[in-house]
């Protein structure tokens, strides 16, 4: 079973119904959970948030009642809430002497290999920087074409994007269940499960069922992204105070084991891809990459192919042998332009600063 107190990085997902009651934030609650987050935080762990809450706190502002709302308006609830939620948890985690940032994010910044690439610089460089990032839907802008629908498989994305190694689903129940707990008095709780079966998937219900449909549904298709990128995942009660530092101590909850680690997953992925272009390189960029560096743009000799920023590119050394697949932060034409040049000389030759490395050592596959 994964250890909390073990991981790297954690990714906690925090609901609705946990952070609003009323139209107004559960202060203290939210405050026992920042105690958690600074807990980690002393221990050297990076967590990221991923919070619901914006509509139903803007939805109590503009009073707009109770039931489901128009899309136009969800969205001005929305807009109204995001700024009342952000301020909430950098109440919270202030006294801690934690910063926190809000990140809005959509479907399109997953499926989107750029934005992807954006996205995941953007959470590194906060990390790195001791910030706690507050993910959140993008709400405001984001139709049905764009969304993810739930903030669950939110936090998984976000889990794969930054290579978390444990994901937490604050949930309404105490883990997954055999049949739905509320109904069903002869359903269990599994502790453990080390894959997702068609078995496992049944006992999650179909649509229209309630809990089944509304929680555990999604948090299955939320346990199989995760686990698939490395990361374990646990569903258990977050209503009580401290509800981190309860699942430490051993409160119940169902742990879902990680099918590998979050770097084997990723590189994984990127070897996977079929390359749009071809770098190839001087001997001093191939033994750097060797020995485990990022590529910078004047180890580069030429250019081939077409490709955009965050397409995979295939990397050759100077006898003509392939040492990997990297996904680029610049495009084809920029590359041409930059090749050869030290880093900071960047911004002179295209005319706007760019990142230092042409390919990320995170971002790549030797």
């Amino acid at each position: 079973m994964a250890s909390l107190k073990a991981a790297r990085r954690i990714v906690v997902k925090i609901g609705s119904a946990l952070l609003v009651r009323g139209g107004d934030v559960r202060d203290a609650w939210l405050a026992s959970l920042a105690e958690d987050v600074a807990e980690a935080r002393g221990r050297g762990q990076d967590v990221i948030l991923v919070s619901s809450g914006s509509i139903a706190l803007g939805r109590g502002v503009l009073d707009l009642g109770e039931g489901p709302l128009a899309l136009e308006k969800s969205q001005a609830a929305a807009a109204v809430g995001q700024i009342r939620l952000a301020r909430a948890y950098e109440n919270a985690l202030q006294p801690h002497g934690i910063k926190t940032a809000q990140v809005l994010m959509t479907l399109e910044d997953s499926t989107n290999r750029r934005r992807y690439l954006n996205s995941r610089a953007t959470l590194e460089q906060l990390l790195s920087m001791g910030v706690v990032p507050i993910v959140n839907e993008n709400d405001t802008i984001a139709t049905d074409e764009i969304r993810f629908g739930d903030n669950d498989r939110l936090a998984a994305q976000i889990a794969v994007t930054v290579g978390a190694d444990v994901l937490v689903l604050l949930s309404d129940v105490d883990g997954f269940y055999s049949g739905n707990p509320k109904s069903d008095k002869q359903a269990t709780r599994f502790d453990n499960i080390d894959r997702i079966t068609p078995e496992i998937e049944a006992m999650a219900g179909d649509a229209g069922t309630g809990l089944s449909k509304g929680g555990m549904l999604t948090k299955l298709m939320a346990a199989k992204t995760a686990t698939a990128g490395g990361a374990a995942m646990a569903i258990t009660l977050g209503s009580a105070m401290n509800p981190l530092k309860a699942l430490e101590d051993g409160a119940p909850a169902t742990w879902f084991t990680a099918l590998t680690d979050p770097q084997a997953a990723r590189k994984r992925w990127i070897a996977s891809m079929k390359p749009k272009g071809t770098l190839h390189l001087d001997a001093g960029a191939a033994k750097a990459l060797a020995a485990g560096k990022s590529l910078l743009p004047a180890g580069v000799l030429s250019v081939e192919g077409r490709f955009g920023r965050g397409e995979p590119v295939q990397i050759v050394g100077p006898g003509g042998d392939r040492l990997g697949v990297g996904l680029t932060r610049y495009t084809a034409e920029e590359t041409e332009a930059i090749r050869g040049k030290r880093s900071d000389r960047i911004e002179a030759i295209l005319g706007y600063p760019g990142r230092a490395a042409l390919v990320h050592r995170d971002d790549m596959a030797v």
